[in-house]
């Protein structure tokens, strides 16, 4: 009971810090977003390295990188993979400190039923007729948004069609976590580690000794990126899915109310209504991926006297 407990507060701070990250980037908006990118990446790929060592999993981290250096094809998907979340970290960041917060909002909470679809399309997985109508209400609730906008909500679709394609690419890649961010991070340095440096020789640069604050928040991009995977690993390890599936609709509720509330963006009863069909295709989706998985959890046998 201790350790569910821990894997349940585990859960809720990987879940409520990915909510608050837009208040974060929020704090480095004089940055630009692709300078924001590269120090996350290089400063990522450090934390994770110094996670690796203490945690000791440098071990197994070697062995990981001997095995794709071995089968090309899993280091294609590396890379494909790298290249996925650089796209969704950079529409993410610039969403954010372009006053889109709701926008990536949706983006995630229609993230789990674009995951669905993806392993449809990749691994032939078959849908239960709840799922099905998930699917339907949510692509109501984007084609209103589209009607009310008079375009489709393009921010939201690229983060939750960027992320599900890199979960797709992730399965198949069946690469343990830590190592496979380190190695994510690692693949952006070539480009993230010259642009850096050719930025610091511009007086487009938010990093070094005239900007004291923004240095150290630069810097911090690389906790605040590997701390949530931490705890994630750790809830991820301990809880069912079925209760860790509840937990990943917190930060886009997070982020939806600091989009209200904090950076003040508009929220009519137009897209109210809108909202209602996504989060009711959620609501049905999360009850009938705990009933699934109730179904298939084998039977308790009684404790021998």
């Amino acid at each position: 009971m201790q350790k569910q407990k821990a894997g349940m507060a585990a859960a809720l701070g990987t879940y409520v810090i990915w909510g608050l990250l837009p208040l974060y980037w929020n704090l480095l908006a004089a940055a630009t977003a692709d300078e924001i990118l590269a120090q996350r990446a290089c400063w990522s790929f450090l934390f994770m390295v110094l996670v690796l060592v203490v945690t000791r999993r440098w071990q197994a981290f070697k062995r990981d990188c001997r095995e794709l250096w071995q089968d090309k094809k899993r280091g294609l998907l590396l890379i494909a993979a790298a290249v996925l979340i650089t796209l969704n970290w950079l529409t993410y960041i610039w969403a954010v400190n372009n006053n889109h917060v709701i926008d990536t909002s949706i983006g995630y909470y229609i993230n789990p039923l674009m995951s669905v679809l993806f392993g449809v399309i990749f691994f032939r997985e078959r849908l239960t007729a709840a799922k099905k109508v998930s699917f339907a209400l949510a692509a109501i609730g984007i084609l209103l948004m589209t009607y009310e906008l008079g375009k489709l909500p393009r921010i939201a679709v690229a983060l939750a069609l960027t992320f599900a394609v890199y979960g797709a690419v992730k399965k198949k890649l069946h690469l343990a976590p830590f190592s496979s961010i380190t190695l994510e991070t690692m693949l952006m340095l070539p480009a993230a580690i010259p642009y850096t440096i050719f930025l610091m020789q511009t007086p487009q640069s938010h990093f070094g000794p005239a900007f004291p604050l923004l240095t150290l928040l630069l810097a911090g991009t690389g906790v605040i990126t590997a701390v949530p995977l931490l705890l994630f690993s750790y809830a991820a390890n301990t809880l069912p899915l079925n209760v860790l599936g509840f937990f990943q609709y917190l930060s886009p509720t997070v982020a939806l109310l600091l989009g209200i509330f904090f950076f003040h963006e508009p929220f009519g009863l137009q897209q109210l209504f809108a909202f209602g069909f996504i989060w009711a295709a959620l609501l049905i989706f999360t009850l009938s991926e705990s009933l699934h998985h109730r179904a298939a959890k084998p039977p308790e046998t009684a404790p021998s006297e």
